[in-house]
């Protein structure tokens, strides 16, 4: 009796060591896509950094751009492109030292070790901020040259568009 008692103790306790390890596995990343280029990664705003992609909401303004003679909102384009990027993946961001100009945090930010920034310049959908980086370029080169994403569009760079909110 005595040694039953002490099993079924012992399996209890293993049962809630694996319970409570498993929820913790299973405790489920936050990630609330902005807009194109910032992120809130459980409760943190993360502006990636070295791109820049059209505005979702800015001073009252959306950005539009014109596809085949039509209007859209290309900030928002954008915004859905990475959240059908990120899914339910994990995201990992790597960030930088110091913060921009409006103190927000600078990251690069992957999903299954690809870069989020790299891919949207690559397909189309972000800018390579010259101002700030010369890392992708030649990502916005080949997007440029193959027509992807808002290349196929009438459009206004994203940091033009601030300057003079249409």
């Amino acid at each position: 009796m005595y040694l039953k008692k002490r099993k079924n103790i012992f399996l209890t306790s293993v049962l809630l060591v694996v319970f409570a390890f498993t929820i913790n596995q299973a405790k489920a990343q936050e990630v609330k896509v902005v807009d194109g280029d910032t992120i809130h990664l459980d409760g943190i705003k993360i502006r990636f950094s070295g791109i820049d992609t059209p505005e979702s909401y800015y001073r009252g303004k959306r950005q539009q751009c014109t596809f085949e003679k039509v209007k859209v909102y290309c900030g928002y384009w954008s915004k859905i492109v990475l959240i059908e990027k990120i899914a339910d993946h994990k995201v990992i961001c790597i960030k930088e030292e110091k913060p921009d100009q409006y103190n927000r945090i600078l990251a690069e930010c992957f999903v299954n070790n690809e870069s989020l920034s790299k891919y949207l310049v690559r397909s189309g959908f972000a800018f390579a901020y010259r101002k700030y980086s010369k890392k992708f370029i030649e990502d916005e080169e080949y997007a440029k040259a193959n027509k992807l994403g808002l290349w196929q569009t009438e459009f206004q760079f994203p940091w033009d568009f601030r300057k003079n909110p249409k």
